[in-house]
């Protein structure tokens, strides 16, 4: 039986410190969005991922991570295993989990999604069952997103962790998800334009499961699309019909929750 190395660890004066004390560190996340640093760590004979955070804009997401663990669970979501604190700021610590991210967030912008080796190249290339039971998951996920209470914030292709072998996703860094609904105090949430909607540019809007059905709208239209110009659809008239209404500008159009988006794309199917 393997044993978690962190789950007595409760606080620690430095994070790398500790990890050299718990086991080798493997590789190294530098230079992400949210100013975070995280580790791939070989301790008890198991991979893990340890991220870390000391600025306060790193610290809020982490909090908001642990928040969101504590209440929802689901076979492709990777679990959060322990959190802790150091001097100057807090640690999460997940399993490490094979695969691929789709997108990766340090990665240039310009055209990494399209290159023929990149992920999405090669997820989008894979035969529409695997697509298809790769986008059942990720919606399955967000009916217990919606279950728990929380909406999506940030989601996007950089947090689907596809393993190309065993033909499974699983979703990560969902740091940012809230308990809603809540009005937008700031300019904009954070998050990739390709995924967010409207609302979450304007100050004083209101933020709900409308807007995680947004999101899931734009994953299922980029994700079953063979190119990064969105002109190749691969689906059916009937499932790009469910997109556009999931991706409506007006909330008030969209589905008004996660199941119902669900129900109609099963239909579309």
């Amino acid at each position: 039986m393997t044993t978690n190395p962190f789950h007595s660890v409760t606080h620690v004066a430095t994070l790398g410190a500790a990890l050299d004390r718990l086991g080798t560190v493997f590789q190294r996340f530098e230079a992400q969005d949210s100013g975070c640093i995280s580790y791939g760590l070989l301790a008890s004979g198991q991979r893990w991922f340890v991220k870390g955070a000391s600025t306060p804009q790193g610290i809020s997401s982490l909090r908001r991570a642990v928040s969101f663990h504590q209440s929802v669970s689901h076979q492709a979501i990777v679990p959060l295993m322990n959190s802790f604190t150091t001097e100057d700021g807090l640690v999460l610590v997940y399993p490490w989990m094979s695969g691929e991210v789709l997108y990766h967030p340090t990665l240039s912008r310009q055209g990494g999604r399209a290159a023929p080796d990149s992920p999405m190249a090669r997820f989008r290339a894979q035969p529409l069952p695997l697509i298809h039971a790769a986008l059942e998951c990720i919606l399955s996920a967000h009916l217990a997103v919606e279950e728990a209470g929380f909406v999506a914030v940030d989601f996007y292709d950089g947090c689907m962790l596809y393993d190309f072998d065993e033909h499974r996703v699983v979703l990560c860094d969902l740091d940012e998800y809230r308990a809603g609904p809540f009005v937008l105090e700031v300019d904009r949430l954070p998050g990739s334009m390709r995924y967010m909607a409207p609302e979450e540019f304007v100050r004083g809007s209101l933020i709900d499961i409308r807007t995680t059905v947004f999101a899931l709208g734009r994953a299922l239209r980029l994700l079953l699309d063979a190119g990064d110009q969105e002109k190749e659809w691969r689906g059916t008239p009937e499932q790009l019909e469910v997109v556009r209404t999931a991706t409506a500008t007006d909330p008030e159009r969209r589905f008004p929750s996660v199941r119902s988006l669900v129900g109609a794309w099963q239909t579309a199917a």
